[in-house]
């Protein structure tokens, strides 16, 4: 079926329209609501168009984009952003770039829903399977980053999905700018255009109803700051797919390849330091702590990185500062890094237990049965074997594109790509059967 069939839906709420923040996101709610049915009738193709027509319209409106991006930017050093939020806020013509060129990616992937799994036969001659389907309405709430807008979009309406976008109020001209590409781009590709809207107003008040609004909002992902996860987690009516923070271990075990070791342990924290797969805290095994850790330091001091050890790892390492209980459950996000050394593969699985916050932890060891065991007992979203923690991203898991980590059990873990906003129905195909 042609998106041409679902010009009823109700458009967006406009930001002229809003008398009071509870009655406009109530508005908002329920056209998202309308959309969510529409979209269940819109094919690949239609969705495809959309994406490559949003794709376009950002290419044409660059200079207003980036006009609007500049006005944020000057309100945000007005305001004294720092230097790291005005640069997460800050776009350019590379950044405009990589955003149309995300959009075709998207257009690109496989698309989940639909799809039929598990197909099998039942003794009453029924057949029964699973169909993927979209979640229906979904909330995003998120910080500074502008892209977000375009990524949580895209990823949304691929997987058949109406969404709500509440992005940060120091990008308040930038989503404005790109949420009118995106509205152009669904007008022209003939769907809804309330299958995307982005909140028009920076009241707080916004965030509270969304989240609390069961009736028309079926997932809330917020993407941000430790404290923004909690506020939605602690206050939400709505079910939250989250991680909190990335507290990631690499455990060096007394079988592992010393080179292969070094290269994995530099690569999961020097990569980059800002993001919630790097490693926080490495773990090595007593049996090669005296000879592995001078290599791992030195190769660490060209990269700058401060170390803070155990009594064990500072009589090897002079240069380490003594680490403190907080170290352990540091999510630094900077060149700083907890070493502790380890009694074997029992004590390294205990201090995960302990401090890990459920989102990658990894192992290097050419022991088999040592590398099954930690991945069976280590109760993270991802439990890496001989690699990098930073390969815990949805592009290096082959999903193409993520809208965030789950360190949740229900309903997606790990990485969340189009398949994490989908669920699944029963569907049954009978010839007459009726139950005896």
């Amino acid at each position: 079926m042609t998106a041409n069939a679902t010009h009823s839906a109700s458009e967006t709420p406009r930001a002229t329209d809003i008398e009071d923040v509870e009655a406009y996101m109530e508005r908002l709610g329920l056209a998202a609501r309308e959309a969510a049915t529409a979209m269940r009738r819109i094919d690949t193709a239609a969705k495809n168009a959309a994406l490559n027509a949003m794709a376009r319209h950002l290419e044409a409106s660059r200079a207003e984009v980036l006009a609007a991006n500049a006005r944020d930017l000057e309100a945000g050093r007005r305001h004294g952003l720092d230097a790291a939020l005005l640069d997460r806020l800050a776009l350019d013509d590379a950044r405009l770039d990589a955003m149309i060129e995300g959009l075709g990616q998207v257009a690109a992937l496989p698309d989940p829903v639909g799809e039929v799994d598990g197909l099998r036969s039942r003794p009453s001659g029924i057949q029964v399977g699973q169909m993927r389907v979209p979640l229906g309405v979904i909330g995003i709430i998120y910080e500074s980053r502008p892209n977000v807008t375009l990524e949580a979009a895209s990823l949304c309406l691929k997987s058949g999905n109406a969404c709500i976008l509440r992005g940060g109020s120091e990008a308040r001209e930038s989503n404005a700018a790109l949420a009118d590409c995106i509205a152009r781009g669904l007008e022209e590709a003939g769907l809804p255009r309330a299958a995307v809207q982005v909140v028009a107003t920076t009241d707080r008040e916004a965030v509270g109803r969304l989240i609390g609004m069961p009736e028309y909002v079926d997932v809330i992902i917020p993407r941000g700051g430790k404290s923004l996860i909690e506020r939605i987690s602690r206050e939400a009516s709505v079910p939250v797919i989250k991680h909190l923070d990335g507290v990631c271990h690499v455990y060096i075990d007394a079988t592992a390849d010393a080179d292969k070791a070094l290269a994995i342990a530099i690569n999961a924290k020097t990569q980059r330091y800002g993001t919630c797969n790097t490693m926080e805290t490495l773990l090595v095994d007593a049996a090669v702590a005296d000879s592995l850790l001078p290599r791992l330091a030195a190769a660490f001091a060209e990269h700058g990185v401060e170390l803070r050890g155990c009594e064990r790892t500072c009589r090897t390492l002079p240069q380490a500062l003594p680490a403190s209980e907080a170290d352990w459950a540091a999510e630094y996000l900077a060149p700083v890094l907890a070493i502790r050394v380890v009694d074997g593969v029992e004590s390294a699985l205990a201090h995960i237990e302990r401090y890990s916050s459920r989102h990658t932890d990894a192992i290097v060891t050419e022991h088999y049965g040592l590398a099954r065991r930690f991945m069976a007992e280590v109760d993270s979203s991802s439990v890496i074997v001989n690699a990098s923690t930073r390969f815990a991203d949805g592009f290096e898991y082959g999903l193409g594109a993520e809208i965030g980590i789950s360190t949740d059990r229900l309903h997606v873990r790990g990485p969340v790509g189009l398949e994490g906003l989908t669920t699944r129905k029963y569907v049954v195909f009978g010839d007459g059967q009726v139950r005896g």
